[in-house]
């Protein structure tokens, strides 16, 4: 198990430019499958939850090639039917949580899928109801052995229908769309997630040939076609090392630059951190950030304690809470922080506290932080990362506590972040991996 040590307290400096969407590319690499002909895929990121996405495909029977450092392509003309049901496929899906999203195309494209119960964080529970009910609807046939923890479905030719989703899933509504697309007639879509990420991937299917209509809505209306073609796809930047990056601007009170962060696709993040007190900056295309001593966290109109709450897109995505978190324990002021989707992901405060934040834990949703306002510093600690969100909110306070910190299963953090190391380490932090 690797560590990073990292040295608090050192200004960061220059520019950086955030990878490819993690969240959005591990749709996009499911919804080759839906295709004989070639996908090409850009600004893909090189980290382990997308690397092991990659490999289980290729072992599917997928000719998978490397353009350059992150382009690939895809050829999925000779899948592999038998190996999708033994069980080292199981196993390894059983590994990586994105691998649920395989369930659409394989259903829709072939008839029949088999998928382990995936793992993944260990922020409490992430049920899967919502893919299989809406797959269901379209006519397949489903069982679930829960000895094995292994999932079955079948469909000789999927039927569009309506549907109500139970709640706004991206994954789920991804699996859907996925197997919508090939389905015999018209599916509509009423509660649909619609993130970024997912109107990427409907934009790639439209590209292939699929009729999607209302995309950007929560009303999505799929015409279902025989085939997809290939076509070439570009992941959009990750939003979250886009948040993460401004929240080390601010904790390490220093000026950078991130680059190419496609602005019109952030949503709310820049106006949340600016409630929070913190100076951004539009320009173009790019966000700076400028050295701020202080920043101060607003309140409501009515002179109310400022909440911070996650919501399904438009609202704040809750990959960036645990990190708004950390900015709070400097700023001037108290603020809410309500994680209303995961009921295990505030736990990671505990360390926190250690490092000499004031933060109130109420209870697995809700926290309370009274800020610092840069008064004293955090302390330097030793913890261990328990999921990828977490892990990064770690390391931001960390660079912003005195003296050293070390992080303890940082897996974790790779699993989502590409070299996070060597790119801040060129903006002047001082992070070393053992």
């Amino acid at each position: 198990m690797s560590s990073f040590v990292i040295e608090g307290g050192h200004k960061l400096h220059g520019e950086i430019t955030p990878q490819g969407a993690k969240n959005e590319v591990l749709q996009i690499l499911c919804a080759t499958l839906l295709t004989s002909e070639e996908v090409t895929v850009h600004n893909i990121p090189n980290i382990l939850d997308v690397n092991n996405l990659i490999q289980l495909i290729r072992d599917m029977g997928v000719t998978v090639s490397k353009l350059n450092a992150d382009t690939y392509s895809f050829k999925a003309d000779n899948v592999n039917l038998s190996y999708l049901e033994s069980e080292e496929f199981l196993l390894r899906c059983s590994k990586l949580r994105g691998s649920v999203m395989l369930v659409g195309p394989l259903l829709s494209r072939f008839g029949k899928a088999m998928i382990s119960k995936p793992g993944g964080d260990k922020i409490g529970r992430r049920r899967l109801d919502t893919h299989f009910i809406g797959v269901q609807k379209l006519r397949a046939s489903f069982d679930y052995d829960a000895e094995r923890g292994v999932y079955t479905l079948s469909a000789d030719r999927l039927k569009g229908t309506y549907m109500l989703l139970d709640e706004a899933s991206v994954t789920g509504t991804a699996n859907i769309v996925m197997a919508a697309v090939l389905a015999e007639g018209t599916t509509t879509i009423y509660n649909a997630a619609c993130e970024p990420y997912l109107q990427q991937l409907c934009k790639m299917l439209n590209r292939m040939g699929a009729k999607i209509t209302g995309i950007a809505s929560n009303l999505l209306t799929i015409e279902g076609v025989k085939e997809l073609k290939g076509c070439t796809h570009t992941v959009l930047p990750d939003m979250i090392e886009v948040g993460s990056f401004i929240a080390m601007a601010a904790m390490t009170r220093s000026e950078i630059t991130i680059k190419n962060v496609s602005y019109d696709n952030l949503g709310i993040i820049p106006d949340s951190f600016r409630r929070l007190g913190i100076k951004i900056e539009q320009r173009g295309d790019d966000i700076f950030v400028p050295q701020q001593e202080h920043y101060e966290i607003e309140s409501f109109i009515d002179g109310s304690i400022m909440t911070i709450a996650d919501a399904p897109w438009p609202g704040l995505t809750p990959d960036l809470l645990s990190v708004m978190l950390v900015v709070a324990t400097q700023a001037k002021g108290s603020v809410l922080i309500h994680q209303k989707m995961f009921e295990s992901r505030l736990f990671f405060v505990d360390k926190l506290i250690d490092m000499g934040a004031q933060i109130i834990l109420c209870d697995p949703h809700r926290a309370v932080v009274i800020g610092h306002d840069h008064n004293f510093s955090l302390r330097g600690g030793n913890m261990t990362s328990p999921d990828i969100r977490a892990g990064i909110a770690l390391l931001i306070a960390a660079m912003g506590a005195e003296g050293t910190s070390r992080i303890h299963n940082i897996e974790q953090i790779d699993r989502g972040y590409q070299n996070i190391e060597q790119r801040l380490t060129a903006l002047g932090a001082r992070i070393t991996r053992i």
